[in-house]
């Protein structure tokens, strides 16, 4: 089976109607998950942890989408 792995991050943003981090050098990573169930329950504890704080957003990223993509492009092999 191949692995897929998820990260889970997020942080203040400016407004809450864009996706664009008040303050992006931190960031809260809160990991990288083996799988999209692990990763969500994950995601879900940190926004009901800042339900009160509507700037404050939590994000699921794909990182096999990234891994894939850094492989299909030359310059992103460095």
């Amino acid at each position: 089976m191949a692995q897929h792995l998820h990260i889970v991050f997020g942080g203040e943003l400016v407004t809450p109607s864009e996706n664009v981090f008040k303050d992006p050098e931190n960031i809260h990573i809160v990991g990288i998950f083996p799988d999209r169930k692990s990763a969500y329950d994950a995601w879900k504890t940190e926004a009901q942890r800042t339900v009160d704080n509507a700037h404050m957003r939590y994000f699921v990223g794909d990182l096999q989408q990234l891994m894939d993509a850094s492989t299909s492009d030359p310059e992103a092999q460095g």
